[in-house]
């Protein structure tokens, strides 16, 4: 049965591109320092699947992730299940002064469910432009269509790794001394960064991620994304993307994951 679990957020990226990872922009919007990621704060709300569902995650699990407040660099939390059962369950994280941070529902598929095929969006490559993110542009690429990116999965991967002391991972997770597949914090990392390549960004947030899994990705793993923007609307004064990612591998075309991401684009008063 899936149990509850605690460890201590980790930024990966605080000197990101994207400077609401950093203690100086992200203080100027209001936050007591940089953001640890949206994605790595989903791959401890999926943790828990990875240990009870091993495998069978990897090829089949899902997981609905909301990120609703900050998690800093350093916190102690703790990921309780609120609701379990064979195949699913619902999850929130905690922060140390009891702030919910992150709710989830995770469950694995009954039976695979059949993968999406590679459209062969244009390549992006570093010559590529990208356009800043207005929402005149935004509206511009999801009428005319999105570059796809390049990534791959490896040791040297700023994301191979979701909690510092990287021994506290799950095995089949570890790139120096286990099976080294790829874990969520880097495959939903991917729907970030392919937004990030096709729009200029600086700062922005990412909200959520309705992912499917239909593969391991092993180590030293060639992949391509591909995106498509379904919706774009302004709420409060930020103005928000809807993006659907499919990951595939470059190789062969094989789909790994896809994810449904949610994310501010650009911050009111930016």
């Amino acid at each position: 049965m899936v149990t509850n679990w605690h460890a201590v957020a980790f930024n990966q990226v605080p000197h990101s591109e994207n400077e609401i990872h950093g203690d100086k922009v992200a203080r100027d919007f209001g936050f007591k320092g940089g953001l640890v990621p949206g994605v790595t704060v989903s791959a401890y709300l999926c943790h828990p699947a990875v240990l009870q569902w091993g495998a069978a995650w990897q090829a089949r699990g899902l997981a609905d992730v909301k990120v609703v407040s900050p998690l800093y660099d350093g916190e102690a939390f703790a990921i309780e299940i609120l609701h379990a059962s064979a195949d699913s369950y619902s999850a929130r994280l905690v922060r140390p002064d009891g702030t919910v941070s992150a709710t989830a529902t995770v469950s694995l598929a009954a039976a695979a469910a059949a993968p999406p095929q590679r459209r062969g969006d244009p390549v992006a490559d570093r010559e590529t432009p990208r356009m800043a993110a207005t929402p005149a542009n935004m509206q511009q690429l999801q009428a005319n269509g999105c570059h796809a990116v390049r990534f791959r999965w490896s040791p040297e991967h700023e994301m191979h790794t979701y909690l510092q002391n990287q021994a506290l991972l799950p095995e089949m997770l570890r790139v120096t001394d286990g099976d080294g597949q790829a874990n969520m914090s880097f495959v939903l990392g991917c729907s970030n960064w392919i937004l990030a390549r096709n729009a200029y960004m600086n700062p922005w947030v990412h909200l959520a991620t309705r992912s499917q899994n239909y593969g391991a990705i092993a180590l030293h793993t060639d992949l391509l994304a591909e995106m498509h923007i379904t919706d774009l609307f302004a709420r409060k004064g930020h103005e928000f993307v809807d993006a659907r990612v499919d990951l595939y591998g470059l190789a062969d075309d094989v789909c790994y994951a896809s994810i449904d991401l949610r994310a501010i684009y650009r911050l009111r008063g930016q």
